[in-house]
């Protein structure tokens, strides 16, 4: 074969080997565990940035732990400063209100904490806990129970509960489930934003 055939042929191999390689990076990798059946899901890190939520700061250490403890693929951690957040807390002083997730990394909802139903009696705790779960993806359930976290106000003021109830829990476990997996992350933000006022 003629030497300038074999430098074509070559060429074109090494193309081919670093189109591949190209392909191959540009796909996202599962960040702990591959999407195969009865493969562990990938836990999905979200960050929060409470730096406007002066005077709210318990209260959210407690909902997101509350959180944290209860579901298992999705974890709630505090953003640097300065650094770019999926769940931005702001203080208001009107009534909480959130914007409907579930929130996936590098997109971004909002959560208000108003002062409001704090002057009305609700517990600062579970209305932290209530609108991170809003951005976790969960409606509101009024009229509800204390049990179930996302009646909200409808619960009343004596209700202090920051803990989901298991169909809760099983609702974010599922939009967080297998989010490595390209259908999983088809799901976007709902967008709307829910008032929680009585």
């Amino acid at each position: 074969m003629p030497l300038a055939t074999w430098i074509k042929a070559g060429t074109s191999a090494t193309a081919l080997v670093l189109a591949m390689a190209g392909t191959a990076s540009a796909s996202p990798a599962p960040t702990t565990a591959t999407a195969q059946p009865g493969a562990q899901a990938a836990v999905v890190t979200l960050r929060y940035d409470d730096s406007r939520a002066a005077g709210w700061e318990a209260a959210i250490a407690a909902g997101v732990a509350s959180w944290n403890a209860s579901v298992t693929n999705v974890r709630l951690v505090e953003a640097a400063p300065g650094s770019a957040a999926e769940i931005v807390i702001v203080a208001t002083s009107g009534w909480p209100q959130a914007t409907l997730g579930p929130v996936r990394p590098g997109r971004q909802v909002r959560v208000e904490l108003g002062s409001q139903a704090v002057n009305d009696g609700y517990n600062k705790t579970r209305i932290a806990a209530h609108e991170l779960g809003h951005s976790l993806g969960l409606p509101d359930t009024k009229p509800g129970p204390c049990s179930q976290l996302m009646s909200g106000s409808s619960a009343g003021t004596a209700c202090t509960s920051a803990v989901p109830n298991a169909t809760e829990r099983s609702r974010v476990q599922s939009y967080y489930a297998n989010y490595a997996n390209a259908l999983a992350a088809s799901v976007v933000t709902d967008g709307r934003t829910l008032v929680d006022a009585p």
